[in-house]
């Protein structure tokens, strides 16, 4: 039986995106990707895409589209389980894959607040939503042990994230998470999320948020003038 070629259209900075890709490698499937502007949206993708937005699967010349119905049917067709075995411990899971969800939109609500007031109230808000993820862990490896599941692929792409923001934030976000600590640094050394972005991705999340016209955006535009004044390239 012939397996089934894969192609992911993706974004280079899409959290949901970086999903399929960490379920991709985690199961060791083939696959190619394509990243294209999601500002300048390719003719063949518009008329490809139902919602024009990515990630698209694939799956020879059958089209998927939706990270999690993306992740599930990986998961489903391929050795391995990515998932608890126990429905309800399954069921919880994707519970906390939509507060991931949830986590990101205030995320983007961060990098797109206007100023320093709204701009606060979002931190206050990540900072409340991290607490309660610091109750919930079971283990400060992976979200419920020693097993890296489907939901630990979601946090791995909301963490990267703080890699470059937690440096603008008035306060230490995750001061007082040990296990949440713990669980970003295991995340972020997993080869499957480090994999799920290009080398430069840093460089152009950087360049993203300058562009936004936010708060975020003028603080770092600050600091590269600061940079700059001081002879930092």
């Amino acid at each position: 039986m012939n397996r089934p070629r894969y192609t992911l259209i993706s974004h280079s900075l899409c959290p949901y995106v970086q999903r399929a890709v960490i379920t991709l490698e985690e199961k060791g499937v083939e696959y190619e990707r394509i990243d294209i502007d999601l500002a300048n949206k390719p003719e063949w993708f518009v008329k490809l895409s139902p919602l024009g937005r990515v990630p698209v699967l694939m799956v020879d010349d059958q089209l998927l589209f939706e990270s999690m119905v993306i992740t599930e049917y990986l998961n489903e067709v391929t050795p391995g389980d990515l998932h608890s075995q126990q429905a309800l411990i399954k069921a919880q899971h994707r519970s906390w894959i939509e507060f991931g969800s949830a986590l990101l939109a205030d995320i983007g609500g961060l990098y797109n607040a206007p100023d320093k007031a709204a701009f606060l109230q979002k931190t206050l808000v990540i900072a409340a939503r991290l607490q309660q993820l610091e109750h919930t862990l079971q283990s400060n490896r992976y979200f419920s042990g020693d097993q890296f599941l489907l939901v630990d692929a979601v946090y791995g792409t909301v963490f990267r994230y703080f890699d470059i923001i937690e440096t603008y934030l008035l306060t230490d976000i995750f001061a007082g998470f040990p296990k949440l600590t713990q669980w970003r640094k295991t995340l972020a050394e997993r080869p499957s999320v480090a994999q799920a972005v290009t080398p430069d991705y840093a460089d152009q999340l950087t360049v993203f948020l300058l562009k936004r016209g936010s708060y975020l955006s003028s603080l770092i535009a600050e600091q590269h003038c600061a940079g700059r004044q001081l002879g930092v390239q």
